[in-house]
């Protein structure tokens, strides 16, 4: 089998699968490996999983047992994606609950090329803690920084669920020579905000991640979960909705709110080359004036520190 090479293609091929995550470890996993077998089946060469698709969205409450569901990388489930990426000669993107040592834990993905070698690892690095969104007492900020892989199809930048609304994130992907940007991700409704805002909500989550994708120059993937979990009157309702964008924030590819899918959406990387050339972004950054970014807020009172 020959590694394929990502600059002699003038196009790649993403593939997203989107479900529901059930109480069985196994039974995701197995629904996962089925995906990604169909949309490797329709041409995929490029595959994302979902944020934590292994298990339902612990991160709902605080328990200190949850931390049993987690596992180390290499692990069984890398080395069950690993013989798979081998298999099908595709790339993958693997969302982990990784438990580094004891004490230690991150929300992480690993990426694995068509050989079935391990690329590396992507952990997150915005950890929110919003109700039922408690994701600071399970996991640690990421420590890799931001990250682009060679799949030999595509350059990959991984950035996962709260990474996304953030263009920072998104900046220092796409700088590193990211082509496709993909956001694993598990976003939905509080039960008591879908009937208000619900709509609002969904429309800013594809919206920034589209104008990643216009800023940058780049392909945007996002694979998000479905499905109903937790108790009635305290259940998430996830949304869907995962879609592949193209450079100039164009959907190419939508997924449904409520069902399992595979997605798979063909990028051209004649797209991504006319985009920046008629946008050029990237020339016209005036980067001496942005030394400041990094202080976490500007008042009346650090501006005075200027002079």
């Amino acid at each position: 089998m020959k590694e394929p090479t990502s600059s002699s293609a003038g196009r790649f091929t993403v593939g997203l699968v989107q479900m529901s995550c059930g109480p069985n470890i196994e039974e995701n996993r197995e629904k996962a490996v089925q995906g990604v077998r169909a949309a490797a089946g329709r041409g995929a060469q490029i595959i994302s999983l979902q944020e934590l698709f292994l298990t339902q969205y612990f991160c709902r409450s605080i328990d200190p047992d949850c931390f049993c569901l987690s596992e180390t990388i290499p692990g069984p489930t890398t080395e069950i994606f690993t013989s798979l990426a081998r298999e099908l000669n595709v790339a993958l993107v693997v969302p982990i609950f990784e438990k580094r040592t004891a004490g230690l834990y991150y929300n992480s993905a690993v990426v694995i090329g068509p050989l079935g070698q391990r690329l590396g690892i992507y952990r997150k690095s915005h950890i929110p803690d919003d109700p039922q969104f408690f994701e600071k007492y399970y996991f640690t900020p990421g420590d890799v920084g931001y990250r682009v892989f060679d799949t030999g199809f595509a350059k990959v930048g991984i950035l996962i669920c709260w990474d996304q609304w953030y263009p920072e994130a998104a900046r220092l992907t796409a700088l590193k020579g990211a082509e496709l940007i993909v956001y694993p991700t598990a976003i939905g409704w509080l039960e008591r905000d879908r009937g208000d805002v619900g709509s609002q909500q969904r429309e800013a989550w594809e919206t920034v991640q589209r104008a990643h994708a216009i800023a940058n120059g780049v392909y945007v993937a996002c694979a998000n979960r479905v499905g109903v979990e937790g108790r009635i009157g305290e259940s998430l309702t996830f949304w869907g909705c995962s879609f592949v964008c193209s450079p100039s924030g164009e959907v190419t590819d939508r997924a449904s709110t409520e069902a399992d899918e595979v997605l798979v959406s063909v990028c051209e990387r004649s797209v991504l080359e006319m985009q920046r050339r008629e946008w050029p972004f990237f020339r016209d950054r005036r980067i001496d004036t942005y030394a400041r970014i990094t202080e976490r807020y500007l008042d009346e009172e650090s501006d005075r520190s200027d002079t």
